[in-house]
């Protein structure tokens, strides 16, 4: 059993590789929160474990669900790799927020498959506000989903738009959508333009006004200025950064912005890797997540996330597994609610079809998963393949 119990806040330096292992563990749940973990005989003999349901996990391990801490599932929707953006674009203007929920259900159900029982969801579809407001009543649907889903309003402002658009879209229409409630974190694209910064600081001051958590997205070339913007707002992460310079590495080290990586984005246009195992040794707080998009980047199985990372970041499986888990809850500001097997919390975990965790790193491409529970209610069970009579 992987409880990954330790201190409040996220994981650094070696605290990462620190799973909290029981080699024989059992978990007491009461009304979908944990009661009680520890070894396998002593929650056995405890009275409130009297007439209990068993749930049956010998010879497999046993771990914290996923949190996938960021994806951009609505957007933009699935089709040809070749449709353009306005194309795309269309395809949303004709469909209702209805419409886009029920296209995503299926994601979720497969997340849920693999293993995934907490996901972040971006808007960032059009910096306008009925289509900023059309995401956000989707993910306020989707809630309805066997997982949970936390909302994020993400704004891209076009390169090369108007200065006075940039400035409305950033500081008029965007505190607009966020003090409606919908969302749980404003989200900012810099796109390298330092005369912009000035307008991306005042956005984050003003999501941070109307109770949001700010986050800072440094996809492209030039992160310096994103990272210096996520660190001065106290952004809960700053994410992407597979162009960040080892020169930029000791900004993270030691802050209260983490770093949240995406191993699977470097595999679509072949852009280079964020450079994991520096911010670690650094004392950078690092999480993994998937950077899921149905259209160009179709990876949700946070298992092949953890793989990626070890092979090619140099992380190590323990590692992984905390980035995945116990960080990615703090990346969401849920530490204190899902990430980990503690007295308290609620009883998101994995029954995985291994016995030795590192299985993880080593088995890609495979879903292991043989049973997901959220909220101590099993939302997947791995069945039997049916065969033709």
């Amino acid at each position: 059993m992987l409880t990954l119990r330790g201190p409040k806040g996220p994981r650094r330096g070696p605290a990462l590789a620190d799973l909290g292992i029981i080699a024989d563990g059992a978990v007491l749940i009461r009304d979908g929160v944990i009661v009680e973990v520890g070894p396998t005989r002593r929650i056995e003999n405890l009275a409130a474990a009297r007439g209990a349901l068993e749930i049956a996990a010998h010879g497999r391990v046993v771990m914290p669900g996923f949190v996938d801490s960021h994806t951009h599932l609505l957007y933009p929707p699935r089709g040809p790799r070749a449709a353009d953006a306005a194309g795309a674009a269309r395809q949303w203007q004709a469909s209702t927020a209805r419409l886009l929920a029920a296209r995503s259900f299926g994601f979720l159900d497969a997340m849920a498959r693999h293993g995934t029982t907490t996901v972040e969801v971006k808007t960032g579809c059009d910096p306008g506000e009925t289509a900023s407001m059309k995401a956000l009543r989707a993910l306020n649907l989707l809630r309805q989903g066997p997982i949970e889903v936390v909302p994020t309003h993400l704004v891209r402002v076009p390169v090369g738009i108007e200065a006075v658009q940039a400035e409305e879209i950033l500081t008029d229409v965007s505190p607009r959508i966020l003090r409606r409630g919908l969302a749980a974190f404003a989200d900012v694209w810099w796109e390298g333009s330092e005369p912009r910064a000035e307008l991306c600081a005042r956005f984050l001051e003003q999501a941070a006004a109307c109770g949001l958590g700010v986050k800072v997205h440094a996809e492209g070339p030039g992160c310096a200025g994103a990272v210096a913007l996520a660190v001065g707002h106290r952004a809960v992460t700053v994410d992407h950064l597979e162009h960040l310079t080892l020169d930029l590495v000791p900004l993270l080290a030691d802050t209260y912005t983490m770093a949240t990586l995406m191993p699977g984005a470097a595999l679509d246009a072949w852009t280079p890797l964020a450079p994991a195992r520096a911010l670690i040794e650094n004392g950078a707080a690092v999480a993994l997540a998937s950077n899921f998009n149905p259209h160009h980047s179709p990876t949700l199985n946070m298992q092949t996330v953890v793989g990626l990372a070890c092979m090619r970041m140099g992380m190590s499986a323990a590692e992984a597994i905390s980035a995945a888990t116990i960080n990615g809850a703090h990346a969401l500001d849920r530490g204190d609610r899902v990430g980990s097997l503690e007295l308290g919390k609620q009883a998101d975990l994995l029954l995985l079809n291994v016995d030795d965790y590192r299985d993880l790193a080593r088995s890609f491409g495979l879903n292991l998963v043989h049973l997901t529970l959220k909220a101590g209610t099993a939302i997947y069970r791995e069945g039997a393949v049916l065969r033709a009579s």
